[in-house]
């Protein structure tokens, strides 16, 4: 945190008092605080005790006097090494999700280039609201990290989720990323390795317009790819349909669709590789035949679907496994989650398996978080906390590192 350049954006919440102690222990630790706050917060806490915490006049305004002197929120952009808003309001969270820039702390956000924390803040009913969930989802979606609130006690005396978490918390979080920006830059321990990955769903097409296929976003399969790439692999990852896009320029990626096509590009790639992480979800089964047209419903009073296995290709990998490889597969189950784990790990060849449950809150399928149990092939398990995926897949690849020859 030393040396680092947080721009701390408050908003109009009874909350906002909090931001003191936040900005004290940003300053305790050596980083600068610039403090940007909108005009509904300015009626919680004053910009005189913010500028006394951080030694800087508070930006609210675009304009700061009648003189033509202006505070340039993309300069705020360039200086930052992070931004967090905390509190962030219902009515913030939505404007950032939909581009309205109306604000200083807005139009800030929008020409940050450094990463960004929300906090947010409000009352239960607010929270879980529809609309909020999804301008949530919509910002993670754009690698905003939320900092999820927490259950207590409201301003409104009602208890449950809303609460803006305590600025201890806030801290560790951000404190945190650091440490870990800083670790990946120097970690070079796959330099020289090619780590094949494979991620997403697969689409089994029954007709031109419709598919078998699962619910899948790639999340985890691409968080193995950068921290691979960020630790010096040369990164092969075959891909089903995903709405995200890997960012590391040491990720080569191959789409494909169909687990037959995924089959197909990660035999070919597994010759070369020293590693390959099967992540992808790819269905079990396939159309024995696919219509080259929309099948009509007209006329019909139901419809038989013949369905044929598709190639494992986990199993295919690893009876060509090289002493030289290394195979980690995952096991998603819904029940005898350890006893159908072993069992994949033992019949796949596999070096060890990451087994998720779908009983497990917050694990599974279009998920931020994943809760794993590591089995390994000499009989070893390693159970984690939920967590973000990113922190999983490191955690991951700290496993396989050691098993590398």
């Amino acid at each position: 945190m030393k040396n680092k350049h947080i721009v701390l954006g408050i908003t109009g919440s009874i909350a906002a008092y909090k931001a003191c102690s936040l900005i004290r222990l940003f300053v305790k630790a050596g980083a600068e605080v610039q403090v940007v706050i909108t005009p509904a917060g300015k009626e919680f806490i004053t910009p005189v005790t913010l500028s006394a915490l951080t030694g800087k006049p508070v930006v609210s305004e675009f304009f700061a006097a009648n003189d033509g002197t202006w505070h340039s929120h993309v300069d705020l952009g360039l200086w930052a090494d992070a931004m967090v808003i905390a509190p962030a309001t219902a009515s913030t969270l939505g404007k950032m999700a939909h581009g309205i820039a109306d604000n200083m702390l807005l139009t800030t956000y929008m020409s940050m280039k450094a990463p960004v924390f929300v906090a947010p803040a409000m009352d239960l009913d607010m929270y879980r609201h529809p609309a909020t969930t999804a301008n949530l989802d919509t910002l993670r979606s754009r690698g905003v990290q939320v900092i999820e609130a927490a259950d207590g006690e409201l301003a409104s005396h009602l208890c449950g989720k809303g609460r803006m978490q305590e600025p201890e918390y806030i801290f560790d979080v951000v404190d945190r990323f650091f440490h870990h920006q800083e670790h990946e830059a120097t970690l070079q321990d796959l330099a020289g390795k090619r780590v094949l990955i494979t991620a997403g769903p697969t689409h089994e097409h029954i007709d031109a317009v419709r598919y078998i296929g699962n619910c899948s976003s790639g999340k985890m399969g691409l968080a193995l790819a950068e921290d691979c790439a960020a630790r010096g692999a040369e990164v092969q990852l075959v891909c089903g349909p995903v709405s995200l896009q890997p960012k590391h320029p040491a990720i080569h990626t191959t789409w494909v669709t169909s687990a037959a096509e995924m089959h197909q590009a990660a035999t070919r790639l597994f010759a070369t590789a020293h590693v390959a992480i099967l992540c992808a979800a790819v269905a079990d089964f396939t159309p024995a035949h696919t219509a080259e047209q929309k099948i009509k419903r007209e006329g019909k009073a139901g419809m038989t679907l013949e369905l044929v296995p598709t190639p494992d290709i986990a199993a295919s990998l690893g009876t060509l496994k090289q002493p030289w490889q290394r195979m980690v597969g995952f096991a998603l189950e819904t029940d005898n989650e350890l006893q159908h784990a072993a069992d994949k790990l033992r019949r796949k060849n596999l070096d060890f398996i990451v087994l998720n449950s779908l009983r497990d809150e917050g694990a599974g399928f279009a998920c931020d978080t994943n809760k794993v149990t590591l089995l390994y092939a000499d009989g070893r398990q390693q159970a984690y906390p939920l967590k973000s995926k990113t922190e999983v897949a490191h955690d991951i690849i700290d496993a396989l590192c050691p098993l590398l020859p």
